[in-house]
């Protein structure tokens, strides 16, 4: 089934609000396992909003709209779709009904419109505001209409949309999520590709996302339980292709593996930034639970910091430089030292872009750790690095990741 998807609203163009919408949905259909091959953008103007439609109608299977489900004369969508697909608007009593129980006294003449629905479709009732939504199948296309406001349209379509759509797909589409980091997406999919080409009943589908891979295998079957686990040996052939630089499988975050990691082994750590800001504490302090592992961390930016704080040696500053392995793994034991926690990690080098040496471009991340079972210093390749963001949300994610392999023997 291929989609279109149809958000109405002038202040979507005029950059007013963000079509957070078409997010929600694509997202959410990728699941089902449905192509989202336009997504279009009109606004409240009934000749263009009629020509979008009619467009839709030629080209979807399915088209959905959001947006244009309220009681003001702006509000065209379900006139408009209606009317291209040749469907007289009825007004539903029981819809009616709800309007006046939901709004009370306050409930205005104008808003009786939004009971107003195409004869013959499915209802959609909409229990997070005022406008309910429907569905109907006409001229070979099935069509979904959904309120705008985000916060109505993200369970209209869980709740609502999603077992419409179920029902006409004929059973239930499962995926599982390979999390990986240390790769490209290119060396990634040339790994997994022989595997991939000889997949029948389950799909696999590469990602890039921001400072890492993922990877989707889907499978359909009469119950999400089984399609799961038909997902099940595709996920061990994948791990077993990937090794170490599978992460996790159906997990949120590198974050989150780190966290659960330490905390399942009663283990804490203390965090020693300098070029990241604090971004590593904050991706850890993002997952519920932090509290258990992480107990302090230290913003060292300037060399005195460094000494007076974590107790990095003056003579390592001066022969080495803040940017190099010595100091990071100073840094490291220093943190652990004062913190008294199991693990020590830290960050040093240049963000940019500004800075930097011959030897250590802008782009360069020493990045210590200190545990129990021993002690190492890594230096990504900054190449990968282009901008002061991506250098240091990247190092936060190498960081991490140190602690996930090294410590935590993932």
């Amino acid at each position: 089934m291929n989609c279109e998807l149809l958000a109405v609203g002038t202040e979507l163009l005029l950059g007013e609000i963000v079509n957070l919408d078409a997010q929600i949905l694509a997202q959410g259909l990728n699941e089902l396992g449905i192509n989202v091959y336009w997504e279009t953008v009109v606004g409240d103007n009934p000749q263009r909003l009629r020509e979008a439609v009619e467009t839709a109608k030629g080209r979807a299977d399915l088209l959905i709209t959001t947006g244009g489900l309220g009681p003001t004369a702006d509000d065209l969508t379900k006139e408009t779709v209606a009317a291209v697909f040749g469907l007289p608007l009825e007004m539903d009593q029981q819809q009616l009904e709800r309007l006046r129980q939901r709004m009370g006294p306050k409930m205005t003449p104008n808003n009786e419109k939004q009971a107003m629905l195409p004869r013959g479709c499915t209802v959609l009732v909409n229990d997070w505001g005022t406008a309910p939504g429907c569905a109907f199948a006409q001229d070979g296309c099935h069509v979904i209409m959904l309120p705008g406001p985000p916060r109505e349209c993200r369970p209209m379509f869980q709740y609502r949309a999603l077992p419409y759509l179920q029902a006409l797909g004929g059973g239930v589409i499962g995926s599982r999520y390979v999390k990986i980091f240390g790769i490209g997406e290119s060396s990634m999919e040339t790994l997994v590709k022989p595997l991939m080409d000889t997949l029948q009943d389950v799909t696999m589908a590469p990602y890039a996302k921001e400072g890492e891979c993922e990877l989707r295998i889907t499978a359909r079957a009469d119950t999400k339980e089984q399609a799961l686990a038909r997902c099940g040996p595709v996920v061990d052939q994948v791990r077993e292709i990937l090794g170490s630089a599978v992460y996790g499988v159906d997990v949120n975050s590198l974050e989150e593996v780190v966290v659960r990691g330490l905390s399942q082994r009663g283990m804490t750590v203390a965090c020693a930034e300098s070029c990241t800001g604090g971004w590593i504490a904050k991706r850890l302090t993002d997952v519920p639970g932090a509290s258990q592992v992480l107990g302090c961390s230290f913003i060292t930016y300037c060399d005195e910091a460094k000494q007076k704080l974590l107790g990095v040696s003056a003579d390592t500053l001066k022969k080495y430089t803040a940017v190099s392995a010595q100091t990071a793994l100073e840094m490291a034991q220093g943190v652990r030292r004062i913190s008294g926690a199991d693990v020590g990690i830290s960050t040093t080098g240049y963000a940019g872009p500004d800075g930097g040496t011959e030897e250590h471009p802008v782009g360069t991340v020493f990045i210590g750790l200190s545990w129990k079972g021993g002690e190492t210093v890594i230096c990504p390749d900054q190449r990968y690095f282009r901008s002061r963001e991506q250098t240091r949300r990247g190092a936060s994610s190498h960081a991490l990741d140190l602690v996930r392999r090294e410590v935590l023997g993932m």
